[in-house]
């Protein structure tokens, strides 16, 4: 009897070290990686609606501004605050009247002024590598892909007397 109580011992430990434990600690790095995939979709989606309804600057000052103090909660954060390796792309739009194709938008009447108004913007993600335990297990960081928000200019920061805010 005491023969086998150590076998099953020896068996559990291995089974536990060589299958159980691996399972758990992937379990924790696939949730992680889905709540940084989730508020990252979630971050480009408020970028967006900011920047389609604030003035147009050249450098996008505004909204990049907007969403490096608006970062959610999640792993990372620092990497957006502080726009890391250029995480987040900015891009205005104007729409050619009649082949109604989208070309970058140029404006000489000023920035966030009433005759500055593109009319669309897209906002992205793009060249995040979350990094969590794949240092730790000597594994290459995984890319997630990019994530961009286009929307319609809305109101673009002016009231109906053209006065504007950034």
């Amino acid at each position: 009897m005491r023969a086998r109580r150590g076998q099953a011992v020896t068996e559990f430990a291995v089974l536990y070290t060589a299958a159980i434990v691996p399972l758990v600690f992937m379990s924790i790095f696939v949730a992680e990686m889905l709540w940084v995939w989730h508020s990252v979709v979630d971050f480009t989606r408020d970028g967006a609606r900011y920047a389609a309804t604030h003035c147009w600057m050249a450098d996008s000052s505004n909204v990049l501004a907007y969403m490096q103090s608006h970062v959610p909660l999640m792993i990372d954060a620092n990497q957006f605050q502080n726009n890391a390796n250029g995480l987040i792309q900015i891009q205005y739009f104007q729409r050619d009247p009649v082949s109604g194709a989208l070309s970058a938008f140029s404006c000489n009447s000023g920035e966030c002024s009433a005759g500055c108004i593109p009319d669309a913007v897209s906002v992205g993600i793009a060249n995040y590598q979350f990094f969590r335990f794949s240092t730790f297990m000597k594994l290459p960081p995984v890319t997630i892909p990019p994530f961009t928000t286009n929307l319609a200019m809305e109101s673009v920061g002016c009231d109906e007397s053209g006065n504007c805010l950034p």
